[in-house]
């Protein structure tokens, strides 16, 4: 990956292209430290330490770059861009005018293209109301009652913040190095990952802990981080080949076909999608009770698991284990459980939605070929379907792993970091680094075919 950046960097076209897109990600993280009227930044900045700690708060909080708990002008972030994408996505597949129109070239996609800007505004417009009156409730404000005039102006910054993300994506399509939102959001990520160092400085140097375990425990950490890193690497990488050969054929005087070629079927097709779908539909029951403010309501006891059995325990370090163990919060294991389910299936969904066994099969025979051993037509079609679940599910169990792994981290550790006085033991999310690696990844090979493009042979050398 350096090597590209290198000889990229040596091409003037590409050199201005990646200084653009410098340019745009630090304009992008500037906006996110900008404070919006009316919101007192000081009181946000605590509030959010609790509100902010759980459920889908905390999560859309990772992908804003902590500009959401913030409550800064870009503080949606790319999050309703990302949605409103999604939301299109699945609307080509249902609505038969959206999937004419994403086939039908250039054209379409840029009608494709500006509907969804206005489902990012709709969005945005709903989740800036919704956000201002949470940061009214929770008296983050600099008025105790504000008006209309002051919400008007709350939500307006927040919508055009959230415009002017899109903007700026787009913008890096255009004239960087192209995956704006991808782009955006990597540095979102890797903004957040300062806290993630902190916490494994302040393990490694904690006065609670004997010195050297606290360097083994530090070290161990880092270790774990890489070996996801190199797990995520492998599993971006690793495809299921189905071999195909081409019949000959006679066009005039020439012969065409007789070449054996493959269909490549990636084992992670779906990428960070289930984790993001499974995320935000596992953490909605958190996030309700974050803004119910009376403790003794049921709804709240289920969720954080304080029952009246939990507040007997007289050890608080046991209490705290036990009452996240039987909480529906991000270390309980019915949430870990549900979670690991939703995962499963949405990563079949999403593979089901946007991959058709048929129209291949349909594309291979019209070109004259076929799979050795299987006849064309229905055949090939459930040869295909048995591959593709198959490594479907292969993908899906490591996706699962990768975003799981750490949770069982936290559980087990939760305990012991919490008898040491410590607020956790190991700090890293799985998803976070998928999109991180993954987003690295994919803009090396942009690079890389930006450069073939124009015969330069560097990064082959």
């Amino acid at each position: 990956m350096f090597k590209t950046l290198k000889n990229a960097w040596r091409i003037p076209e590409l050199k201005k292209k990646l200084l653009f897109t410098l340019l745009i990600v630090v304009l992008y993280r500037l906006g996110a430290s900008i404070p919006v009227p009316y919101v007192n930044p000081d009181t946000t900045f605590g509030s959010a330490a609790t509100q902010f700690g759980q459920g889908i708060l905390q999560y859309l909080n990772i992908l804003s770059g902590e500009a959401l708990g913030k409550a800064t002008l870009l503080a949606l972030g790319v999050s309703p861009y990302i949605t409103a994408s999604i939301v299109m996505q699945l609307l080509t597949i249902a609505i038969p005018a959206l999937e004419r129109l994403s086939k039908d070239g250039e054209e379409g996609r840029k009608k494709i293209t500006a509907i969804t800007r206005i489902v990012t505004v709709v969005l945005a417009l709903v989740t800036s109301i919704g956000y201002a009156m949470f940061l009214a409730n929770y008296d983050m404000l600099v008025v105790d009652k504000p008006n209309f005039f002051q919400y008007a102006v709350i939500v307006a910054c927040y919508c055009a913040g959230a415009a002017l993300v899109m903007w700026l994506a787009e913008k890096i399509n255009d004239h960087g190095i192209g995956n704006g939102i991808s782009i955006i959001l990597f540095a979102n990520i890797i903004a957040g990952f300062r806290s993630m160092a902190q916490s494994v400085w302040d393990l490694a140097t904690s006065d609670k802990l004997h010195i050297a375990v606290g360097i083994i425990l530090a070290v161990v950490q880092v270790l774990l981080i890489l070996g996801m890193i190199v797990l995520i690497v492998w599993m971006s990488d690793a495809e299921r080949r189905i071999p195909i050969q081409y019949a000959k054929r006679v066009v005039g005087r020439k012969m065409y076909g007789g070449q054996n070629t493959n269909l490549p079927l990636k084992v992670n097709m779906s990428g960070v999608m289930p984790i993001i779908f499974a995320n935000s539909i596992v953490a909605i029951p958190s996030t309700i009770a974050s803004f119910i403010t009376n403790q003794d309501n049921w709804f709240v006891k289920v969720i954080s698991g304080n029952w009246g059995f939990v507040k007997n325990i007289e050890n608080e370090s046991l209490r705290t284990f036990v009452q996240s163990l039987i909480g529906f919060n991000y270390n309980g294991w019915i949430y870990l459980v549900i979670f690991l389910v939703l995962l499963i299936a949405f990563a079949f969904f999403y593979v089901a939605i946007s991959f058709n066994p048929v129209e291949v099969a349909n594309n291979i025979k019209n070109n004259g070929g076929a799979v050795p051993g299987i006849r064309s037509g229905k055949p090939t079609v459930d040869y295909i379907k048995k591959i593709l679940n198959r490594i479907t599910l292969v993908g899906a169990l490591l996706v699962a792993f990768i975003a799981v792994f750490p949770m069982i981290i936290n559980i087990v550790t939760n305990y012991f970091a919490a008898t040491a006085g410590l607020f956790t033991a190991f700090a890293f999310a799985g998803s976070s680094f998928m999109i991180v690696v993954g987003v690295a990844l994919e803009t090396t090979r942009e690079l890389e075919a930006q450069m073939s493009l124009r015969n330069y042979k560097g990064f082959l050398d």
